[in-house]
C-alpha cells in the first residue's frame, strides 16, 4: 500500500462526511426546534413565497373576523336602543288610548300629558345619547358657539350615513350597511310626538240661548275642552304612534337583516381561514418523524466520521514518527 506524506485522503473523506453530517444534524435540530420546515429562504425558496402569501391572507382573515364581531356588536347596540324606543311608544299608545275616552276628566288628561312629556324626554335621551366606542350612533355631535349661538356639527352619527365594514382580507371584500333612511323616518316620527297631548286647548265658542222669552243669554267660552267630543287629539296621537311604531320596526328589521348577513360572512370566513391555515401548514410545518429520523441518522454519521478521522490522524502520526 502506498503511503502519501502530503495528502491524507482518508482523513479528508472523513472530514467531509463529518461536515455533511453536522450540517444535516443542524438543519434537523432547527426544524424540530422551530416546528417549521421553512425557516429561511434557502430552505425552500418557492415554498417560502407561497407560504408568505398564505400567511398574509390568514392573518387578514383573523382581523376581518374581529371586524365582523365589532360590527355585529355595534348593530346590536342600535337594535337594543330601538327595542327600548318601541317599549316607550307602546306605553305612549296605551296612554293615548286611555285618553281617547270621555270618561276622563280634565285632570285625568292633564296627568296623562305629564307622563307623555316624560316619555318624550326619554325618547330624546335615547336618540341623543346611544353610542358605541365613544361614537354617537343616531345623533350628530354638535357644539354651540357661546357668542353667536350657532351650532356646528363636529361628528356625524355613525348610522346617519352608509357604513362599510371590512369583512375579508383583500380589498373589496366589504359589507355595506345603510339604515340612514329608516333612521331619518324614526327621527321624524319622534319629532312629531314632541307635542303629544290628549288635551284640546282650543276654547269652545260661546253659544246663544233664548231664556223664557226675556232675551238672549250667551254662555261663556270654555277653554281646554274639545269642541267635538274631547277625544280628537287622543285619536290623532294613536294614528301618529302607529306610524312611529311602523318606522321603528322597519329600522329594527334592517338591523336584524344586517346582523344575520354578517353572521353568514363570519361563518364563511371561518371556513376559508381553516382551510388556508391547513394549506400553510402543509407547506411550512416540519414533519416531526422525518426530522427526528434525520437527526438520529446524522448523529450516528457524525460519530462514525469523528471516529474515522481520529483513526486516520493517529495513523498519520504513527507514520510520521516512524519516518522521523
Amino acid at each position: 500500500m502506498a503511503i502519501t506524506l502530503f495528502t491524507n485522503s482518508s482523513a479528508m473523506s472523513a472530514s467531509n462526511a463529518l461536515q455533511k453530517a453536522n450540517s444535516t444534524l443542524s438543519s434537523a435540530m432547527e426544524h424540530l426546534g422551530t416546528g417549521k420546515r421553512i425557516n429561511k429562504a434557502s430552505d425552500d425558496a418557492a415554498g417560502l413565497q407561497v407560504a408568505t402569501r398564505l400567511q398574509g391572507q390568514t392573518n387578514g382573515m383573523a382581523v376581518a373576523q374581529r371586524n365582523i364581531a365589532d360590527a355585529s356588536t355595534m348593530l346590536q347596540t342600535g337594535e337594543g336602543a330601538m327595542d327600548e324606543v318601541s317599549n316607550i311608544m307602546y306605553r305612549m299608545k296605551d296612554l293615548a288610548t286611555q285618553g281617547a275616552t270621555d270618561t276622563n276628566t280634565a285632570d285625568s288628561r292633564k296627568a296623562i300629558d305629564t307622563e307623555l312629556t316624560s316619555l318624550n324626554t326619554e325618547l330624546s335621551s335615547i336618540m341623543g345619547n346611544t353610542s358605541y366606542a365613544g361614537n354617537k350612533l343616531f345623533s350628530n355631535t354638535t357644539t354651540k358657539d357661546s357668542t353667536t349661538g350657532a351650532t356646528t356639527t363636529t361628528a356625524t352619527a355613525k348610522m346617519g350615513a352608509a357604513m362599510t365594514f371590512q369583512t375579508g382580507s383583500e380589498s373589496g371584500e366589504t359589507t355595506k350597511v345603510d339604515v340612514s333612511s329608516q333612521l331619518a323616518k324614526v327621527f321624524s316620527s319622534i319629532n312629531s310626538l314632541s307635542t303629544a297631548s290628549v288635551q284640546d286647548t282650543a276654547a269652545v265658542a260661546g253659544t246663544a240661548e233664548v231664556t223664557d222669552g226675556k232675551g238672549t243669554v250667551t254662555t261663556p267660552a270654555v277653554a281646554g275642552k274639545d269642541a267635538v267630543s274631547g277625544t280628537t287629539k287622543a285619536n290623532t296621537l294613536i294614528d301618529t304612534l302607529n306610524t312611529a311604531l311602523d318606522n321603528v320596526s322597519s329600522l329594527r328589521s334592517s338591523f336584524g337583516a344586517s346582523i344575520n348577513g354578517l353572521s353568514h360572512a363570519s361563518a364563511n370566513l371561518t371556513n376559508m381561514k381553516d382551510n388556508t391555515d391547513q394549506a400553510l401548514g402543509n407547506i411550512q410545518d416540519a414533519d416531526f418523524a422525518s426530522e427526528a429520523s434525520k437527526m438520529t441518522r446524522s448523529q450516528m454519521l457524525a460519530q462514525t466520521s469523528t471516529s474515522m478521522l481520529k483513526q486516520s490522524n493517529s495513523m498519520s502520526s504513527l507514520v510520521m514518527s516512524i519516518l522521523g
